[in-house]
């Protein structure tokens, strides 16, 4: 019956080129001085202007303690592993722990 419109969606700002980011702020009025903005300014120009604010992701900090525990739950998930010959699974507890001994290194 009757055809499907397709709606263009926006891209994300982030993904965008500098040409097409520059192009979207020289139709904003507000926006000054497009040419000589690198492209994270750019960005912020165009995100001031349509009012869009962004809230900093938050890192997940963990305490050594809870890292030294989640470690050790890998060791034992290693071993029980190990002894019942799932190598794949072995190995990636391995990793996991590799990783976080790591992480209390960074950490101390």
């Amino acid at each position: 019956m009757g055809k499907k419109e397709k709606e263009t969606k926006e891209k994300p700002l982030e993904s965008m080129t500098v040409k097409e980011l520059r192009e979207i702020a020289l139709q904003i009025p507000d926006i000054v001085g497009v040419h000589g903005m690198n492209k994270d300014e750019v960005i912020a120009a165009v995100k001031k202007a349509r009012g869009i604010t962004d809230e900093p992701k938050k890192k997940a900090v963990a305490t050594m303690r809870e890292i030294k525990a989640r470690a050790k739950e890998l060791q034992a998930k290693l071993v029980a592993a190990q002894e019942s010959g799932d190598k794949k699974m072995a190995c990636i507890n391995r990793r996991r722990i590799s990783r976080l001994k790591k992480k209390t290194r960074r950490a101390g």
